[in-house]
């Protein structure tokens, strides 16, 4: 689950993944963009978390 935020001072869309003890982040400019970051973001942090668990 990701949050959606609006910068108008930027004119991009952000977001983070929520309901992890770790912060990370996504940005775009369109919806279709940023559902492709958060997709991004979330398969980093998984392989991430596996490499950490599992070197």
């Amino acid at each position: 689950m990701g949050s959606i935020e609006i910068s108008l001072e930027d004119n991009c869309l952000h977001g983070k993944i929520l309901n992890i003890a770790d912060l990370i982040t996504y940005e775009a400019e369109t919806l279709g963009e940023l559902k492709a970051a958060f997709h991004s973001a979330t398969d980093d942090y998984i392989a991430f978390c596996a490499e950490f668990t599992h070197p």
